[in-house]
């Protein structure tokens, strides 16, 4: 999905340095929405709830002259067994909406997340470490180098 969204810019960016990212949430041989319904997040959370799951990003990088670079980052999470009324106070606090697997570890659900293992901004959304080193590799330089 990366890939194809940095592709789309790139064709009305021509000459155009584009980065893009996407994120999906697996529990076992299962791939989870992004919650856009109420539904969708009380499947995903009953899904996670007590169990460990992958956080899959990708980021790509299109060049000027066209040319892809990718990179694919996975972060293992472990989410504590919650209670109905964890669920419902999580469904009101509407930060969910359109999140993949139905919760942002940066807010309220870091109170549900038992271990992070790998990159913890993979699971925000943007893997930075690697998206720098991506970065660094084609020749972009921090500001201080």
């Amino acid at each position: 999905m990366a890939t194809e969204k940095a592709r789309a810019v790139a064709v009305r960016r021509p000459g155009c340095w584009v980065l893009a990212a996407d994120t999906v949430v697996a529990c076992g041989l299962r791939v989870l929405p992004k919650a856009e319904s109420e539904r969708d997040m009380r499947q995903c959370l009953d899904l996670l709830s007590g169990r460990r799951h992958r956080v899959i990003g990708g980021i790509a990088l299109v060049a000027p002259d066209g040319s892809i670079r990718t990179r694919i980052v996975e972060t293992r999470v472990e989410m504590k067994r919650l209670e109905q009324r964890e669920i419902a106070a999580y469904l009101a606090s509407g930060e969910w909406h359109g999140k993949a697997g139905g919760y942002a570890i940066q807010g309220l659900a870091a109170a549900y997340i038992t271990l992070v293992n790998g990159s913890y901004s993979n699971v925000v959304g943007l893997p930075l470490a690697e998206t720098y080193g991506l970065l660094t590799g084609v020749g972009f330089r921090h500001a201080g180098d």
